[in-house]
């Protein structure tokens, strides 16, 4: 098994610095078929806008399939305040406080984007003392202070935004020379790379896969509905690829590969689940399994859809998820690594 984690560490960088929070996914979809294009593999591009890839092997069924996406948390301009602030609306599920003090870009519809920073509306201390550290973060308390000669509702409209412009965060991506990633949206652009990775050692070894086999890279999970359609029609197990949880109480680990058994949407199939578990113990990965209370995932969203599969969840460790997030490459090699020992079984 010839893995490239320096290729998958560069394709989770590129990713990650290009904005894409749900609904506003064209440029990093752009930059998956560009990648997917290198590889010379076929791809679709579905009305929705996912990315469905086919790998080298056989048509005959049963299909097998791994499911990542590109779509990231992000917010929406809500309302031009009186003063020139911008009033934000959340894409996707994280805390206020997760935010606050961020670089963001606003994306005008007919104009460059518009650098600003995400702040408290009681953000200096010098002016506000006490009532700084004890203001409530909501959407009445956050703001975007915009890098731009405004201070009224007309000037900003003036510089082409609008209500409804998409708005997203600064990634601050970062490789340490300990070997660890730091960015927003590894969730789940780290996953991307990997199942772009796997496609990499397939097409580069020259081998066909025992079964049907395809990528999905979806840009509506973060909002509930990434794999709802467009799922090649004979595909019988799918594996959503997608971080893992690290935290108290949980087993996953930023250097492993992690098996979640159970989320918020019910246990994943114990079938699909335990052959995972097998192929890890038999190649000796370095893996977990865990429980995630408050979590979902593009199988769960096929599964509501109604299509007829097997489903189960895998992905690298985590640590501050939707939040300040963290890993490291040991776990881009090992979730690689039993997601190719799936793909090539029997």
């Amino acid at each position: 098994m010839a893995l490239d984690v320096e290729y998958m560490t560069r394709v989770t960088c590129d990713l990650c610095r290009i904005p894409s929070p749900t609904g506003y996914t064209h440029l990093a979809v752009a930059k998956v078929q560009e990648l997917v294009g290198e590889l010379g593999l076929d791809v679709v591009v579905t009305n929705k806008g996912s990315v469905v890839i086919r790998l080298p092997g056989p048509d005959q069924e049963p299909g097998r399939m791994l499911s990542a996406h590109v779509d990231t948390l992000g917010a929406m301009v809500k309302e031009i305040k009186g003063n020139g602030r911008l009033r934000l609306s959340l894409i996707g599920g994280f805390d206020w406080s997760t935010i606050e003090g961020e670089y963001c870009l606003v994306h005008p519809a007919n104009a460059d984007p518009i650098s600003g920073t995400i702040l408290t509306t009681k953000a200096s201390f010098h002016v506000y003392g006490s009532a700084l550290t004890e203001l409530t973060r909501n959407a009445d308390s956050i703001e975007v202070r915009l890098d731009a000669l405004v201070s009224s509702v007309d000037e900003v409209r003036a510089i082409g935004i609008a209500v409804g412009d998409f708005v997203s965060l600064d990634p601050r991506t970062t490789v340490t020379s300990s070997g660890h990633i730091k960015s927003r949206h590894l969730d789940d652009k780290a996953c991307v790379a990997i199942a772009l990775g796997v496609a990499k050692e397939v097409v580069e070894s020259g081998d066909q896969l025992p079964a049907p086999a395809w990528i999905y890279v979806s840009v509506f999970e973060e909002v509930g509905h990434g794999t709802s359609a467009g799922i090649p029609e004979n595909v019988r197990d799918v594996i959503a690829v997608d971080m893992a949880a690290v935290g108290s109480g949980q087993t996953s680990d930023e250097r492993a590969v992690t098996i979640c058994t159970k989320d918020s949407s019910g246990p994943y199939h114990y079938g699909l689940t335990r052959e995972l578990i097998d192929l890890a113990r038999r190649d000796s990965l370095d893996y977990r399994t865990d429980i995630y209370p408050y979590y979902g995932s593009d199988v769960s969203q096929a599964l509501r859809a109604g299509y007829d599969i097997r489903g189960a969840l895998v992905g690298p460790g985590v640590d501050a998820s939707h939040s300040f997030e963290r890993l490291h490459k040991d776990s881009l090699l090992e979730t690689a690594k039993l997601l190719t020992a799936w793909l090539r079984e029997p």
